[in-house]
């Protein structure tokens, strides 16, 4: 058994990525994990200050929600992403939320596997490229961890459009898979 973090980071209701996050949540659980899922929505996420006291200290010095969301990826075996895509890249909320995990970096963080979950009103398969590509930069950052898999929910854009659509069988299939 794994302990399974699924990070939501879409700020609106009943969006599409966040329906992603439900079937991976859902297909971890019945595989046997441990599952835990955070939403972005209604988190006070500030800015990194770039000041990298937290690489001395373990602790980011601002006050806010992110510290304890940082404290649950620290402590999960895999982390899934879920972000809808905006401007071919992921939202802001989740950037800097990737930022100021910056304390994991000298730690001994547990996780290995992350995966990406997005969805966006454009279908083409290149769509998410850019999104996936900056998490990849994030997770080049730690040695241990490594890009597990991704799913992409396209031609969605008004919230529900990803009722009956294949990626939510996929972003099960995937939680699923993780033993």
């Amino acid at each position: 058994m794994k302990k399974v973090l699924v990070i939501s980071s879409s700020l609106r209701s009943r969006s599409n990525s966040d329906a992603l996050a439900d079937e991976f949540a859902r297909g971890a659980a019945d595989a046997g994990n441990e599952v835990e899922k955070v939403t972005l929505r209604e988190k006070d996420i500030r800015f990194c200050k770039g000041c990298l006291a937290c690489q001395k200290t373990g602790r980011c010095v601002i006050n806010d929600d992110a510290p304890a969301i940082v404290g649950k990826m620290h402590d999960a075996d895999v982390i899934a992403f879920a972000t809808p895509i905006y401007y071919y890249e992921m939202c802001g909320q989740l950037k800097t939320l990737l930022d100021r995990a910056n304390p994991l970096y000298p730690s001994d963080y547990r996780f290995r596997d992350i995966y990406m979950l997005t969805s966006a009103a454009e279908d083409e398969a290149h769509v998410p490229e850019r999104a996936v590509s900056g998490l990849t930069g994030w997770i080049d950052c730690f040695g241990k961890a490594r890009l597990a898999g991704t799913v992409f929910a396209g031609g969605v854009s008004e919230p529900g459009d990803t009722a009956g659509h294949p990626s939510l069988e996929r972003a099960y299939k995937t939680g699923k898979s993780i033993e």
